[in-house]
């Protein structure tokens, strides 16, 4: 029963993180952070399909993943296929929703949060840079989550570069909400 329950968050997680995508960041070309970031970048530049470059840059870090943390290959794989399946698959959506880009980045984020924070509830992720982060943390005995908010920073000022200042400064709200959103929603799975 609890594989079913798992493989039926891993779906409904992705589909929210896929909308917020989809429907709030990418119509204003907002980022969120780590490799999907990296992915919407690709698609802004270039039009190339976003959850098709997240599993293209994905597969170094789970080749890392698979030689000194298999349990998170294991726990992430399923999260990192789906979610970018469903990022291309609603990709056309992008044009459904209208309304002023610093609510669309507030409300990107919660989706995005929602979806992050209900897949690590079942201890399943998007894979991404957080394993990149866990790594480095073991080696360094840095926080991974300062670690996490470096990478994030640096693709987001990545971005607001190629990008525009306006990319930029919606991003920060997004990644400060998704933040706050998985974390409130994590801690609250947790005490019930």
């Amino acid at each position: 029963m609890y594989f079913i329950k798992k493989s039926i968050v891993i779906v409904v997680g992705s589909i929210l993180v896929s909308l917020g995508i989809n429907l709030f960041l990418a119509p204003y070309e907002v980022l969120d952070g780590g490799i999907i970031g990296i992915g919407l970048i690709s698609n802004y530049l270039w039009g190339l399909q976003t959850g098709f470059i997240i599993i293209l840059l994905s597969i170094p870090i789970f080749i890392i993943a698979w030689i000194y943390y298999r349990d998170y290959f294991y726990n992430s794989l399923h999260g990192l296929l789906v979610s970018s399946f469903f990022i291309d698959i609603l990709e056309p959506f992008d044009y459904l929703v209208h309304i002023d880009p610093i609510y669309s980045s507030i409300i990107g984020g919660v989706f995005i949060g929602l979806g992050i924070g209900l897949m690590l509830r079942y201890k399943t992720s998007t894979g991404g840079t957080d394993l990149i982060a866990q790594f480095l943390s073991d080696k360094t005995g840095v926080n991974v989550g300062i670690l996490i908010f470096i990478i994030d920073s640096f693709v987001i000022l990545m971005g607001g570069l190629l990008l525009s200042y306006d990319t930029f400064f919606l991003s920060i709200i997004t990644i400060l909400v998704v933040g706050m959103t998985t974390s409130f929603f994590t801690r609250t799975m947790v005490q019930t």
